[in-house]
């Protein structure tokens, strides 16, 4: 018996697939390698499959037979907002149809238990902050569109061929469980204030005229190894009903400005450099923070690790790396 980690070699799969080591479990990875590395997940096969290809659910088919799979947590998808715009077919292509393959082949063997990585951006710019699961979905990219149409996707396979899956809706994903596992692109606040001041260059603040406390945006960051372990707890709840896809928030419902969280991090970092600020980027709302009360009342998870143990391990991580580079 394993559990199937596609996307496994990434950023947050790593950290899903270390944790499951850890508890003795047999893991199975599948992931192009485009923006994994196989060394994040040492100990665990890694079987390299376009997701997207023509003979995806074929040889999907052959990895779920030959390692015994009983679970599949799907990660593998492209992540980037500004390229989804650019290159809408690319995501549609690699986040939709990566997935239908995967479910597809789930049907064929058999594989009822299944957990969906979406994510906060099916919600767009909510009229409501903390936003909950009630509030309807409207993305505002491609790349939100694609997670909204994964989770379409889930609830219609269930109810065709009984899986019992979970859709969860991160919010905005930060730092490391383990030094060697810190995200290595810079593309988010953490990581693109990281990479600029290890260039010497000060951190940048978009736009501090927003109705929040410190004029700067407001958003609920979690640590990745919380999220790891909403994971955990999400493949402990599915597999007793079959026919059902339930939907859950996974973040703190605290919010963090982004002249605190870049505080923070000049902390753990002491450059001296001062942040910049720069006008703010159209569509962005002022606040957006997560309601988790669902996850805790049905699957019991709450986050436990504050915003200095992100940005903290986050610049652990960003010197692990710079190090073992040289």
């Amino acid at each position: 018996m394993s559990i199937l980690i596609t996307g496994g070699a990434g950023y947050i799969g790593a950290h899903i697939v270390r944790l499951l080591q850890e508890r003795g479990e047999r893991v199975v990875v599948v992931d192009d390698l485009s923006g994994g590395d196989a060394r994040r997940v040492a100990g665990a096969p890694v079987v390299r499959v376009d997701l997207a290809s023509d003979g995806a659910r074929a040889a999907l088919r052959a990895v779920i037979a030959e390692h015994r799979v009983t679970s599949i947590v799907h990660f593998a998808a492209r992540k980037q907002v500004g390229e989804s715009v650019a290159h809408p077919e690319a995501y549609f292509r690699d986040n939709v149809s990566s997935l239908a393959a995967v479910v597809g082949a789930a049907a064929d063997t058999g594989v009822a238990r299944f957990v969906f990585s979406s994510s906060a951006a099916v919600y767009g710019t909510p009229a409501a902050s903390p936003v909950s699961e009630t509030a309807p979905p409207s993305p505002i990219n491609p790349y939100g569109e694609t997670k909204l149409a994964g989770e379409w996707l889930m609830r219609d396979a269930a109810t065709a061929y009984g899986l019992d899956a979970i859709s969860l809706r991160y919010f905005n994903v930060a730092g490391a469980g383990w030094d060697d596992l810190g995200d290595p692109a810079p593309l988010n606040l953490v990581t693109i204030a990281i990479d600029r001041i290890r260039q010497g260059l000060a951190p940048v603040i978009l736009g501090d005229d927003y109705d929040t406390p410190d004029g700067t945006g407001v958003r609920d960051y979690i640590h990745v190894l919380d999220l790891a372990e909403a994971h955990l707890h999400a493949l402990a709840a599915v597999g007793e009903e079959r026919g059902r896809h339930r939907v859950y928030n996974v973040g703190t419902g605290r919010g963090s400005s982004v002249r605190e969280v870049l505080d923070r991090l000049e902390e753990a970092a002491r450059s001296g450099l001062e942040p910049i600020v720069e006008p703010r980027r159209p569509g962005d709302p002022p606040a957006v923070v997560a309601d988790p009360e669902l996850i805790a009342e049905e699957l019991g998870w709450r986050a436990t690790r504050s915003l200095d143990d992100m940005v903290a391990s986050a610049w652990r991580a960003s010197e692990h790396r710079a190090q073992t580079v040289r």
